[in-house]
């Protein structure tokens, strides 16, 4: 059962609608004000988007290191995980821009990275499709690879800033964060240095 509803192709893209309105709701249930709605909605749907993102991320090296049945189907729909992702990441850029405009301006580097990201994001999910594989290619792949490693690289950027927050209160949520995209780094070199020794032989 668990199987069949994550081969069908609509299920990641559902889970990031879902993702990132749930997500929404949740920030004007628990916050009074509007200047808090609007922080926690940011907040909020960036957290909701990080699940779909590391299933993308990990698909790969889940299966060379650990195949099944599960990751397989889970490898399968990775190009659906991603634009699930794709789809919570762009309800958060709503939320973000809301508590942006309105609310905390952010310093002129930190928006520059974050609409890279964006741009890599926007770029991945144009291009996940087979026609784009024909099309470009080699390139196909490394444009792929250096996007998603980007994107890893903000959000742990942006966890790992949380560690020095002048609030304390901002130090578990980073130290717990950072900690899970460097365990999912670590997994994506183990797979690829068991996949280069498995060449070598």
């Amino acid at each position: 059962m668990v199987l069949k509803l994550l081969d069908n192709r609509w299920v990641p893209i559902l889970a990031g609608l879902f993702a990132g309105l749930f997500a929404i709701a949740m920030a004007f249930a628990f916050a009074d004000s509007l200047s808090e709605r609007a922080l926690l909605a940011a907040r909020w749907t960036a957290r909701a988007a990080l699940p779909l993102f590391l299933i993308a991320y990990l698909a790969s090296s889940l299966v060379r290191l650990w195949p099944g049945a599960l990751t397989k189907t889970i490898l399968k729909r990775r190009r659906q995980w991603g634009l699930g992702f794709a789809l919570a990441h762009t309800i958060h850029l709503g939320a973000l821009l809301v508590n942006i405009l309105l609310y905390r301006p952010r310093e002129p580097e930190t928006l520059v990275a974050g609409s890279l990201a964006y741009a890599m994001i926007y770029v991945m999910a144009l291009t996940s499709n087979s026609w784009s594989v024909r099309k470009f290619g080699k390139w196909w792949r490394r444009i792929h690879k250096t996007g998603i490693h980007y994107i890893w690289f903000i959000f742990t950027a942006s966890y790992a800033g949380r560690i020095f927050h002048e609030d304390p209160g901002y130090h578990p949520e980073g130290r717990a964060l950072t900690a899970v995209m460097l365990a999912a780094l670590a997994v994506r070199i183990t797979a690829w240095w068991r996949g280069s020794k498995a060449r070598q032989r």
